[in-house]
């Protein structure tokens, strides 16, 4: 339905320095990929002594892996983090030859890695990778405190050798709470790395983009930023990425003592002029975004209030107080990013990204 309303929109106005100064009309979700590119050399930039990955899995975080992994290519980056093979797959051929991609979930049962490098979690995986593909790149995850993925300590002493005589093309682990930097966890995780990668000569990771903003000992010799990338914290310093309007379909007056949506959840209390949008909970706008005092849209630089129940396609919004009702209305900008969302909604940013439903009509700048 979005995508059949936008069709014939454009973005009238694109500046080099992207979504953060104008759009002057625009439909559907923009997403700024000189925006990523400079989010990644501004994190890369922040760890002088180490390479620079990019993590585009989930579909960059929902952004599309397609557009995205190239512009990071474009821009210098050799190593891409994908959560599964099949997100491997759908890139590996945009991608040129010395482009590295690692596969978080490692070799799982009947999985085709072909051009891709797991990243094995458990001596089951490395076994199992090592007698189906014992020539092929892998990398190793250890698990330094967080518990989910990664050989723990004993795992990775029993087939340390073997294992690092095999050449991974990478060592690596996941810090838990590196969005809190005062958190105990991190010099607890990083003190544990340390001892498992002892005499390690491959190269060595632990930081995603909140190890990023740790400081340099969080750094070793690759780091990973992701959420970083696409505006999300705890990089607050990032570039906005995305901006999503809203094609306005309808607009009423509704008079004192009139609802509107389901549950007559809002109830006018002067003559009113309502604006229904065409988005809802189906496209990553979630219900509990519209709770009292919650979401608002944007006409430029004016905030004007979600009223009634955000539905499967449809909100409402008092737009009384504008002088004139644009064609469309913001739901994410400069002034709104995805962690407001988020914390409207009580969730995080990853999670806003990642839901943004495919009827969104997307371009990408």
């Amino acid at each position: 339905m979005l995508a059949n309303l936008a069709a014939n929109s454009k973005v009238a106005k694109t500046l080099d320095d992207g979504i953060g100064k104008s759009h002057a009309a625009c439909m559907g979700l923009v997403i700024d990929l000189p925006a990523i590119a400079a989010n990644w050399n501004a994190l890369a930039a922040r760890a002088p002594g180490a390479r620079a990955a990019a993590v585009v899995k989930a579909d960059a975080y929902g952004l599309g892996a397609d557009r995205v992994a190239p512009a990071l290519y474009a821009a210098g980056a050799r190593d891409f983090f994908v959560a599964l093979a099949s997100e491997g797959r759908a890139i590996r051929p945009l991608l040129p030859d010395d482009a590295q991609i690692f596969v978080l979930s490692g070799h799982m049962e009947g999985a085709d890695l072909s051009g891709l490098i797991p990243v094995l979690n458990s001596p089951e995986q490395f076994f199992r990778d090592r007698a189906l593909r014992p020539k092929g790149p892998f990398g190793i995850q250890l698990d330094s405190g967080m518990n989910r993925l990664g050989l723990e300590a004993g795992e990775w002493a029993a087939i340390r050798t073997e294992a690092l005589a095999a050449g991974p093309a990478l060592v690596m682990s996941h810090l838990a709470c590196a969005d809190e930097p005062d958190h105990p966890a991190n010099a607890q995780q990083l003190a544990a790395f340390r001892v498992m990668t002892e005499g390690v000569t491959a190269p060595r990771s632990l930081a995603a983009t909140g190890g990023i903003l740790l400081g340099p000992e969080y750094h070793f010799d690759l780091v990973r930023p992701g959420i970083g990338l696409y505006g999300g914290q705890p990089y607050t310093d990032a570039r906005p990425v995305v901006l999503l309007a809203l094609p306005v379909i309808q607009m009423r007056e509704v008079k004192p003592g009139e609802s509107v949506g389901y549950g007559y959840a809002w109830v006018a209390q002067r003559v009113s002029r309502v604006a229904t949008v065409a988005a809802g909970y189906a496209d990553g706008l979630a219900r509990a975004l519209a709770r009292e005092g919650g979401l608002k849209l944007w006409a430029g630089d004016i905030a004007v209030p979600v009223i009634g129940r955000i539905s499967m396609d449809l909100i409402t919004v008092d737009v009384t107080d504008l002088p004139d009702v644009p064609a469309t209305l913001e739901v994410l900008n400069p002034r709104q990013g995805v962690d407001d969302l988020a914390a409207l909604s009580g969730t995080i940013g990853y999670e806003i990204l990642t839901s943004l439903g495919r009827r969104y009509e997307r371009t990408w700048l």
